[in-house]
């Protein structure tokens, strides 16, 4: 192994890292500086400090990342409607290049020789957080445990630690693998990783309740945007962040934004995993929303490739590439008009369009309406459907005339 003086470690207090402290200072005797990237797990920052200490870091930073998550990553892949796989709002994925990036600024102020992470060598995590930190120091050296350590499972992980009387909030009975910011908790291992087990929602769920215990009335909010923003709840003016923790709570109650799937990992295999992400489905639904007023059919066309595309790259932790960065100049185009008021019913798990006014809508009723009107002449479709037919009516000459050649 390497020798390292002083290694810059991504805490969460979790297991993984509570155990990779004392691992790195009996494999390596270096000095070990916990950062924690604050996005919005709020109640696990509780006593993390203390922890830390007590488990041999000799320092905390816990960095308040909430706004510039928000406002930087979260916002831009709202606009851009990025889904992976048609499922998954990508709450852990575009969490780890600014946690990254905060990782690099403060090993470079504490003189670090090394970066840690507690990724497994299966994950995807362990792509996004070191394609952030190479792309702000590319000669930033990396330790990540799990691809070189005896340990190969999180019960010996349970095991070293009380072996060494690091403190867990975990045993092996309630060993689920999870990752909590504002935007989504996610559940990850024990029954979830037979596709086959119903996930045990009354058991596992802490941002919503099942839709069985939802409740029998519903609930309608309006939420106003500005180019592709969110900018108030109910007619009042809030921050990203309280409009989150607000529709959190409201979808949360409600039911909504509970997702069960099987995904493509990008090492290639596939897991399985249950994701909340409440107030986060109520947005890009809203949002969504909004566009069918405000765009026009071949910009919201194309813009579906590009949803694509941006979800891969967040996905893949490709945040810091030039790609993404043309793209999101791309979405930014598009949203110029997306400003307006939507209404939405939430109702067990659903959540219902109950009106939408844009001062950029394009819809007009003059044009649309099965009434009288003024302003559309139906004969003129005559000559539209003769010429945007013309191909199949040659090909059909073609065929009847060649009908009887290859007999």
């Amino acid at each position: 192994m390497n020798k390292y003086n002083k290694v810059v470690l991504a805490y969460s207090g979790g297991l993984d890292t509570s155990v990779i402290i004392q691992w790195l200072k009996e494999n390596y005797g270096c000095e070990v500086i916990a950062v924690c990237g604050n996005v919005g797990q709020d109640s696990e920052l509780e006593g993390l400090e203390e922890r830390a200490l007590k488990t041999g870091a000799s320092k905390l930073y816990i960095e308040d990342l909430t706004d510039e998550f928000v406002n930087d990553y979260i916002f831009p892949t709202i606009k851009a409607g990025a889904i992976y796989e048609g499922k998954y709002l990508l709450g852990t994925s575009f969490a780890r290049p600014i946690i990254g990036k905060r990782l690099v600024e403060i090993a470079k102020k504490e003189g670090a020789d090394a970066i840690c992470h507690g990724c497994t060598g299966k994950g995807n995590d362990q792509v996004r957080f070191e394609l952030a930190v190479k792309a702000f120091d590319p000669n930033m050296k990396i330790i990540a445990p799990w691809r070189i350590w005896d340990i190969k499972s999180r019960e010996d992980e349970i095991e070293y630690a009380e072996k060494n009387n690091i403190q867990i909030k975990i045993n092996k009975e309630t060993n689920y693998s999870k990752d909590m910011n504002l935007w989504h908790l996610s559940h990850e291992g024990l029954d979830l990783e037979d596709p086959a087990n119903e996930p045990k929602y009354d058991k596992i769920l802490e941002l919503s309740k099942t839709i069985e215990n939802a409740p029998d009335t519903p609930t309608y909010i309006t939420l106003d945007f500005e180019k592709g923003i969110p900018v108030s709840l109910n007619g009042e003016k809030l921050s990203g962040v309280e409009i989150i923790k607000k529709l959190n709570k409201i979808g949360g109650e409600n039911g909504i934004g509970i997702t069960d799937m099987v995904e493509n990992r990008l090492v290639g295999m596939k897991s399985r995993g249950v994701y909340e992400t409440p107030g986060g489905t109520i947005l890009y639904q809203a949002h969504k929303n909004l566009e069918e007023l405000c765009l026009d059919k071949e910009t919201a066309h194309y813009k579906e490739m590009v949803s694509l595309k941006f979800a891969d790259i967040v996905y893949n932790g490709q945040w810091y590439t030039p790609l993404r960065e043309a793209l999101s100049a791309f979405v930014d185009k598009t949203q110029e008009n997306v400003t307006g008021t939507i209404k939405l019913k939430l109702y067990k798990g659903n959540i219902v369009n109950a009106g939408m006014t844009s001062p950029y809508s394009l819809y007009s009723e003059e044009y649309a309406t099965f009434g009288e009107d003024a302003v559309y002449n139906q004969k003129d479709s005559a000559g539209f459907i003769n010429l945007f037919g013309l191909p199949l009516v040659v090909n059909a000459k073609m065929k009847s005339k060649t009908k009887g050649e290859g007999k």
